[in-house]
């Protein structure tokens, strides 16, 4: 795995999203917008597939898997919505959990935490980029 890889998101229509791997971090981040509490155990958001087009995005609803504190990498303390998704990286397609946070001043829309990387048993190489290749769908692991 190089610094940066495309992640996808299966079940909610997400393909080839860059994120960065970023092992200092213990959670994995997505970047959303209009994040909405629907009920107690729900939320609604809008994950957008480009940094420029605005129009180019996709509505999700998806189970709360928790609420928890996070500290941004701006040092500050947040209360943060986590959820658990199905992502895609190279071969490996994972059960995980993420943050939903406004990645919007950030480059890359998703950040691989150190807890997605140990669960697919990946090796990174911070000489390189992009190494994983999208390939067909392959048996989920869960944990």
């Amino acid at each position: 795995m190089g610094t940066h890889e495309y992640v996808s998101f299966p079940e909610w229509g997400v393909a080839k999203l860059k994120a960065k791997v970023d092992t200092g971090a213990k959670n994995s981040a997505l970047h959303v917008e209009e994040i909405k509490l629907l009920d107690a155990r729900r939320v609604g958001f809008a994950v957008r597939l480009d940094r420029e087009d605005r129009d180019r995005s996709v509505r999700v609803t998806a189970p709360i898997a928790r609420r928890g504190r996070v500290r941004s990498s701006t040092g500050v303390l947040e209360e943060r919505t986590f959820v658990r998704a199905v992502v895609r990286v190279g071969a490996a397609e994972l059960e995980i959990e993420l943050s939903l946070v406004d990645r919007a001043e950030m480059l890359y829309r998703m950040l691989l935490g150190r807890e997605t990387l140990k669960r697919g048993d990946f090796l990174v190489d911070v000489g390189r980029r992009y190494v994983q290749k999208p390939t067909p769908r392959r048996r989920r692991q869960k944990g």
